[in-house]
């Protein structure tokens, strides 16, 4: 899944993308100033941030600069109402990954994201294996003993995650943080239950583990 911070303040616009971007598979989360955008960013891992220019609080190009020296994977695509070459190099001076003008369109969006998330984090393997489990993450099939899975979009996200964690422990905090977006209640039950039909899916012998008080891994 593609985690998502979109910070706008116009709050019917920002509803009208985070509406459309959750169609799309994507996990979106929104801040209508730059100081809720900034303190976001810092709890949660996303993979990129929809980020416009002319903010409250703190200014757009405030939370770029900011974002950038933070150092972090997000990737950072900006959107401006203005369309003047000179605002769309300092955007991108600014450390941004990308521009959009206002008005957006709807698929142009979608496909930036999802070329820019590609982009974050590094490349990943397309094909994730562990024992008898193969996960394609293009493809988004995962085969156990050569049986084909048939998980949901978010036992596929949750499956993938530990996946590339590659052996290591993943709290359900982090797990919730990278895979619910924040209309989802924090609780832990949430992941537990999320992984309790997961494990069923993937059957015997079991194949992941809890670390009792840290979290969860595929060993």
């Amino acid at each position: 899944m593609i985690r998502v911070l979109l910070v706008e303040d116009e709050r019917p616009l920002a509803a009208a993308l985070a509406r459309w971007l959750r169609r799309q598979g994507m996990g979106v989360d929104v801040a209508h100033d730059g100081e809720a955008a900034l303190t976001k960013a810092r709890l949660v891992p996303y993979d990129v941030v929809v980020l416009d220019r002319n903010l409250p609080a703190v200014h757009g190009d405030d939370v770029c600069r900011r974002l950038v020296a933070g150092g972090g994977d997000a990737r950072i695509l900006m959107l401006t109402a203005a369309d003047s070459t000179d605002q769309l190099v300092d955007g991108l001076d600014l450390g941004a990954d990308d521009y959009l003008v206002k008005p957006v369109v709807l698929a142009e969006l979608g496909a930036r994201l999802r070329a820019l998330a590609r982009r974050s984090g590094g490349a990943a393997p397309p094909v994730l294996r562990r024992a008898d489990l193969e996960l394609d993450s293009g493809a988004r099939t995962a085969r156990r003993s050569g049986r084909p899975l048939r998980l949901t979009p978010r036992e596929f996200d949750l499956l993938e995650e530990l996946l590339r964690a590659d052996g290591c422990v993943l709290s359900a905090e982090r797990l919730r943080r990278r895979l619910w977006d924040e209309r989802v209640e924090p609780f832990e039950n949430t992941v537990r239950v999320a992984l309790g039909r997961l494990r069923r899916k993937l059957g015997d012998p079991p194949l992941i583990e809890t670390v009792t008080g840290s979290g969860y891994r595929i060993p």
